[in-house]
This record gives C-alpha cells, structure tokens and sequence, in this order.
C-alpha cells in the first residue's frame, strides 16, 4: 500500500496518479489515489520496483524499494512537494460564513479552468458578502490580471495585502503590477513584504531582483536572483537573466557570462536571445580588453522576463473586453503536472474501449432535455431567449464497420413547434465517438499531460481533424446541403477508469459559405446508473454550444436528465417519430 502526503506531513488535497515500474519486467502499472490519499496495489512479484507520483501543483516524486516477498504487505510514504512554478489558490478561511465559502470555492473552480465570466459571477456575490475577505480580494485581483484590468486589479490586491500581512501572493502580484509600470519604488516596497511574509515564494525573489536591477542596486538583485533560482527548484532560469546583468554591471565579467550563457542554455527559445547574445559580446571584449574603458549597459526589455509564470500583465494597463464566448482551444492550454509522461497509447486504448462499449451495449437512450437559446451581442449580454423542453431520444448504431451512426429524435413539451430560430442543435453524444477505435485515425491526437478537472486526476488529449482523413463527426444542414465542419478539441479523461468527463471542441477554420465564423462546443459527461439493467453508462449531462452564424451570435445550453436505457435485445424500445435528424449540431 502507498500512502500520499503533502510535504508539510498533511493529506493530500487532490487525487494524484501513481505509476508502478517493475524494473525487472519493465511492467508498468497505473493507479489514482483514494479519498484517503492512498492507493493500493495487489498480485506483485519479487522484483525491483520504481514508484512514481504525480499530482496537479506538485512536483513528481520518485522512490524506489524491493519486494522481496510475495505474501508480504509493503506500505510505502512519499512525500510531494509543491511545484514552485504553479499558482496556488488556497482554500477559503474556514471562519468565512458557508455561502461566502460555497462561492468563494466555486470561484476557485471557475478559474482554475479558465472560465473567468463564471468566476466573475460567484467573486462578486461572495465579496457582497465579505468585502473585507483577504482571499476574496487576491481572488478579484488575480482574476483582474488576467483579464488586463490593471486598475481593478491593483485595488483588490492592495486591499487584499493590507488585510492579510502573512501572505505573499498578493503582495507579489501587486509588485509586478508596479513592475510593469516602472513605478519601481513601489514594486520594492510590495515585493520586500512578500518575501518577508515567505521567504521561500521563488517568484517574489525573482521580481524583486528584477526591481533592483532597475534602480541600479547591482549586489541586492544579485542576491535576489540567486535566491530565486535556488528555492525555484529549476523555475528560476530567468533570474540567471538578471543575475547576469547585475554581475556584469559588478565588474564580475566571468562570472556574468556564464550566468548569461545558462540563461540561453536553458531558454534556447527566448525572443530576447539576440539581445543576450549582444551582451555576451560585449562583456566578452571587455575582458579581452581590459584598458577600454567600457561601461556596463544592460541590455533590457520593457517588461520583466518570467516565462514560465502564467501570470504576466501587459505593460500597458488598458480595460479588457469580455467576450461572448471561451477561450480558444489553443489560446489557453490547462495547467498540467511538471515532469509527467504520459502513457499516450494506453490512454487512447482504454478510452477507445470505453466509448465501444457505449456503442455495443446500446441501440437507444431516451432522457428529458431542456434547452436556453440566447442571441447575444459582442460582450455576451442576451439580446433574446427561450426555452424549450423536449423528451429526447438518440439511436447508435455502426451500420457497416467503420461507419457509426447517431440518430436523434425530440418530441417538443413545452408547447413551441421548432428549434429557437429555426437552428436545430444535436449531437452532443456522437462528440465523444472522437475516441471510437474505427474513427480515432481520422485525427491527430496528442497527450498533453496530467490536468485535473475538479479535483480529479484526468489525462488531457488534444484532437484534431486530419486532412487526409474522411469528416463524418460533424456538419451542418443547410437547406437540403450537407456542409462536413472539421473540428478541434481537447477531452479531460479521468486517469483511473479513463472515461470522458468533459470536452470541449471549436472549428478548425471556418466556413465563409454558409456564414458559419465561429463554434464552440462544451460537454460534460457524468456516470448515469440504470438500475434494471445493472450497467452505468457516461453520457452528456450538460452541454453549452457558443456559435457565430449568418451574422448573429448565439448561445445554447442544453441540461440531460431522467435518462432512460434500451439496450440492442430490449423489446421495450420506445415509439419514436417517423420523422428522424441524423447529422450532429446542424442548422436547419
């Protein structure tokens, strides 16, 4: 049995993946850890073993040890330290009352997943509540950093570090705000009480280095930034920027070469290479001619580099304009855990078979859906809505091999005849037949890493239509035109039973001739249980569809509830409509 623990000897808060290598067979086993922070392997054999544990905001930890009996029970501890490169969001106060703490959480959820107008919405009903929370302040500022609201942001986080002196988040994203402004007195001020407050927050040394150099204190930005590459843990390469600059301006020409030289060693992709470079050569001649009397420039840019630091502000504060829809599936890659290889092929292995057995063990399922249909103008704000409620009913089948099928069929309950605007959206259960063994070969897919997807360890795969490959995923029905739409996307797979529990997908281009500029799809898929069959089954339980269509926006969330099953030898399947939709997520 292996026990997972934080580093500071608490239980882990998170579900984490544990990789079992038998050296002497070269087997490898995967598990995920319980809601007590263990997991248990059964059936080992004598052998050499490597364990490896991974979890979202901590580094990999490796430990090795020997079974030296069959019959024995090995209980083995390892302990995770934090990733210093992640942003960690804590949980909320526990003296904070119950509502403030449930929206307050619920934030912390939207955010981690990018979805900035849900954290919005739950921030600012927690902060009615609490105004003077420290973690709701934080919260606000850091959510106004990434949406470039620098004003709003500076205000959340000064309130936030005045309230709360033993932190040093807020602190330290108050001071890059300075930073960026050049208001460098006041970085130094914010970053001094940060690294006060933690002296072992890498990314508050880093900055505050940086502030040095720029007011021209040469021996503290060099102290700054050799404690930031140390407690970094490998995170800190860009202080070796900063180190190098401050140590050339020291007259410690060797010593800052070799610091500037592992900067691009390390960063061989850094658009400020050829500035590096330059003053490489320059310090180089220096100390090929030492009776020149040259003086030491830095070589700067305008803003602090700190590549991989998810949290840097444009330099040039300026109100952001929200948008009516996600972010692009490319525009925004989820966090995933550092140093965690992924086992592509197992994981599209097992998440084939599970999306096999979805198409083998069933001919129809029929379930309650209810409908929102917004059309919104450019900042999401509906312009119109309605509802709909249907009994819906969807039909898999694989009429010849190769070729899948979904059939759906809606009967109208709420009293309306259509679709809102004559759009008629479907398909939502075929978007997971991505993964289906006879249609995964028509596209390029990609493990990214281990993500989680609220609080569950899940396996993040990017797709994406191939060109040389037939589209029979998705399309549009204009009129009596079929129109194949490619697609692109990324599924959050759970790393222990390798189902899909969420997806998301948007267009590979888009189709000027149909006035089709945009669509983005977002689904939730959840165990539904059916008792009279003995069998639980994952199927969509919400599903929200952002498009831009012949010049007007819309929004369509669907909800799927009251699922009912017919498997392929029941006698019980229901009467369905004569008339039948076939092509997924199409206008009509």
């Amino acid at each position: 049995m292996l026990k997972v623990m934080t580093g500071i000897k608490t239980r882990l808060d998170r579900q984490a993946v544990i990789k079992l290598y038998n050296k002497n067979t070269k087997d490898t086993v995967w598990q995920t850890t319980n809601d007590a922070a263990e997991a248990v392997f059964g059936n080992l054999t004598v052998a050499q073993y490597d364990i490896e544990v991974s979890a979202v905001g901590y580094l990999t930890a490796h430990k090795d040890f020997n079974v030296t009996s069959a019959i024995v029970t090995y209980n083995q501890e390892i302990t995770l330290e934090r990733d210093p490169a992640a942003v960690e969001f804590s949980a909320p106060s526990a003296s904070m009352p119950p509502k403030a703490r449930k929206e307050t959480q619920r934030s912390v959820t939207a955010l981690k997943s990018g979805k900035y107008k849900d954290a919005q919405k739950h921030l600012d009903a927690a902060y009615k509540l609490v105004p003077n929370s420290p973690d709701v302040n934080f919260l606000l500022g850091y959510l106004a950093v990434q949406t470039k609201d620098v004003e709003h942001a500076e205000s959340y986080l000064k309130t936030a570090t005045s309230l709360d002196t033993h932190s040093a988040q807020a602190p330290t994203l108050l001071g890059r705000i300075f930073l960026e402004r050049g208001e460098y007195e006041a970085a130094r001020t914010s970053l001094e009480q940060a690294v006060q407050a933690d002296p072992e927050y890498w990314m508050a040394h880093n900055l505050l280095a940086d502030t040095y150099l720029h007011q021209h204190d040469y021996d503290k930005a060099m102290e700054q930034a050799r404690l930031a590459m140390e407690k970094g843990k490998g995170a800190g390469n860009s202080a070796q920027l900063v180190l190098g600059e401050a140590l050339g301006n020291l007259g410690k020409n060797q010593e800052a070469v070799q610091a500037l030289k592992g900067f691009l060693q390390d960063s061989p992709l850094t658009p400020n290479a050829p500035q590096v470079r330059n003053l490489i050569a320059e310090i180089e001649h220096r100390v090929s001619n030492p009776d020149e009397a040259v003086t030491a420039v830095a070589v700067r840019t305008p803003t602090p580099l700190v590549t991989s630091d998810p949290l840097i502000a444009e330099p040039d504060p300026r109100l952001s304009i929200k948008t009516w829809e996600p972010p692009g599936i490319d525009d925004m890659k989820p966090y995933v855990a550092a140093d965690v290889t992924c086992p592509y092929q197992h994981v599209i292995d097992e998440t084939g078979e599970r999306v096999k057995q979805l198409v083998d063990d069933v001919s129809q399922i029929a379930a309650i859906e209810d409908l929102l249909h917004e059309r919104v103008d450019e900042l999401g704000n509906a312009v119109t809505k309605e509802t709909r409620k249907f009994n819906y009913v969807v039909s898999i089948s694989e009429p010849k091999p190769g070729w899948l099928s979904t059939d759906e069929y809606r009967t109208n309950v709420s009293g309306f005849n259509n679709f809102p605007d004559q759009i008629g959206t479907q398909g939502f259960t075929a978007l997971a037949l991505v993964f289906h063994p006879d249609m995964r070969d028509n596209f390029q897919m990609t493990c990214e890493g281990l993500g989680e997807w609220h609080g569950q360890a899940t396996w993040l795969v990017h797709f994406r239509q191939r060109d040389d490959k037939p589209n029979n995923i998705h399309s549009y029905k204009v009129g009596e035109t079929i129109y194949p739409v490619g697609l692109k996307g990324r599924a959050w797979i759970t790393a222990d039973k390798f189902q899909i529990v969420h997806m998301e997908s948007e267009l590979v281009k888009s189709m000027p001739k149909i006035q089709l500029l945009t669509e983005h799809q977002v689904v939730d898929y959840g165990p539904v249980q059916f008792q009279k069959k003995n069998v639980q089954l994952w199927l969509p339980k919400s599903a929200q569809i952002y498009f831009d269509f012949r010049k007007h926006r819309y929004v369509r969330r669907h909800t799927f509830d009251h699922y009912m099953l017919f498997a392929v030898d029941s006698t019980d399947k229901p009467k369905l409509p004569k008339a039948a939709q076939t092509t997924p997520a199409q206008p009509e």
